[in-house]
């Protein structure tokens, strides 16, 4: 198993997208801050998944595809647009992931690639926020328009038994 850290949207919205995808064994919802900011939290997910059944650049183009990746707004210090890498080697291949899959996007790419720091889980209660009854109406506004893009263009890759519910 490795590990990755992704932020750039709500943790709850991440954490349902990572979630249902084949491969992921756990994902882990809260703050995350790097090495290079250790005092700048913003919320993100650790993904501990099987190299084996899903690769790191479907992770990283299912990342960039699921949330804003090629835009800067006020909200960037809460939902930095980051690649958290547990070491340099997973950080040079996932700039070069990144680089390869720019093309995609009609803008550049914003997110950033930065060494993991430190991770802060978040309160047991928001955990699995978005199974743990995905008709709220947060899940239903915000949630659900990123797992449909994830249907669209990730449809080999998801559990698509876990979002039957969408009627996709």
């Amino acid at each position: 198993m490795e590990e990755i850290g992704f932020g750039g949207s709500c943790h709850w919205c991440t954490e349902a997208v990572f979630a249902s995808l084949k491969g992921v064994e756990h994902v882990s919802q809260g703050w995350i801050a790097s090495n290079d900011a250790i005092e700048k939290f913003s919320e993100a997910v650790i993904v501990k998944f099987d190299p084996s059944l899903i690769s790191l650049e479907v992770l990283i183009a299912v990342h960039l595809h699921t949330h804003s990746s090629t835009s800067s707004h006020s909200m960037r210090s809460k939902y930095r647009s980051a690649v958290y890498c547990m070491s340099q080697d997973q950080g040079k291949v996932s700039s070069q992931i990144i680089s390869n899959l720019q093309s995609e996007f009609a803008k550049p790419i914003i997110t950033e690639v930065v060494p993991f720091g430190a991770f802060k889980l978040n309160k047991e209660e928001y955990l699995n926020y978005y199974f743990s009854d995905p008709a709220k109406p947060f899940c239903e506004n915000v949630v659900n328009p990123k797992l449909r893009e994830l249907i669209k263009r990730f449809s080999k890759q998801i559990h698509l038994e876990k979002l039957t519910h969408l009627n996709a």
